[in-house]
C-alpha cells in the first residue's frame, strides 16, 4: 500500500448525502477478482447514460474536474454494504482524500485500509469548501496528514483529527496485514516456543 503523508491535489465536489456503496461501484462489477480496475466503473450509473456515453449533468464528468484527486462530498458517505471494492473504485479513479461531514464506519476503515484518506470536517467547513470550489476554477488543497492540516494557496486553514493508530498505518502505508507482518519475528519465536508434552508450534506446521 501506498504511504500517505503530503498529497496536493485538484478538488472535485459531490453534493449528495448518503451516496451508498453501491452508487460508489454498483454490484454487477463486483464479480472482478482483481483489486485494480475498478476505477472506470465507479459511480457508473451515474457516470453514464444507457446508451454508455457520459452524462453531462453528472458532477464529476464536468471538465473542470477531470484529473480531481480529492473528493469534497456529503454527510454519511460510503453508507450501505460493507463491500472494499468502494475504496478500490475511489483509488484507481484517482482519488486520494476524501472529506465530509461523516462516512460510514466500515467504509471509513476501508479507506485506510487501501491508502486513501477519509477526513471528517464540521459542515460548515464542508459548506466553505462546495463555496471555494465553485469560485475558483482548478481550486486545488494541500492535506498534510503529518501535521493534520488542510490548506489552499489562498490563505485558507484548517486542523483535523485522526485516530493515532490509523495516520500511523497510513504515513508508513501499512494495512492491518503489514502491520502484523511488522512482528513475524516475534511471531515466529513464539511459534517455536516448547508447548505441553515438548511440542513446539512449530514443529506442527
Amino acid at each position: 500500500m501506498e504511504s500517505f503523508r503530503r498529497h496536493t491535489g485538484l478538488v472535485a465536489t459531490l453534493r449528495r448525502v448518503n451516496v451508498d456503496t453501491d452508487q460508489i461501484i454498483p454490484k454487477q462489477f463486483l464479480k472482478r477478482i482483481e483489486r485494480t480496475g475498478f476505477g472506470r466503473f465507479l459511480f457508473f450509473d451515474w457516470r453514464f447514460r444507457e446508451d454508455g456515453s457520459l452524462n453531462p449533468d453528472f458532477e464529476l464528468n464536468q471538465e473542470r474536474f477531470r484529473g480531481a484527486s480529492i473528493l469534497v462530498t456529503g454527510a454519511n458517505f460510503g453508507c450501505g454494504s460493507s463491500r472494499e471494492h468502494a475504496p478500490w473504485a475511489l483509488l484507481d479513479y484517482g482519488f486520494r482524500v476524501i472529506i465530509a461531514p461523516s462516512f460510514a464506519d466500515i467504509f471509513y476503515n476501508n479507506c485506510f485500509q487501501n491508502g486513501i484518506l477519509p477526513i471528517r470536517l464540521d459542515e460548515k467547513l464542508v459548506e466553505e469548501l462546495f463555496s471555494r470550489v465553485d469560485a475558483t476554477p482548478g481550486y486545488r488543497l494541500t492535506v498534510d496528514l503529518e501535521e493534520q492540516s488542510i490548506y489552499d494557496d489562498q490563505g485558507w486553514r484548517t486542523d483535523f483529527e485522526v485516530d493515532p493508530y490509523r495516520r500511523e498505518a497510513l504515513l508508513q502505508g501499512l494495512d492491518e496485514i503489514g502491520r502484523t507482518l511488522q512482528y513475524e519475528d516475534l511471531i515466529r519465536r513464539f511459534e517455536q516456543r516448547p508447548r505441553p508434552g515438548g511440542i513446539s508450534a512449530g514443529a506442527l506446521s
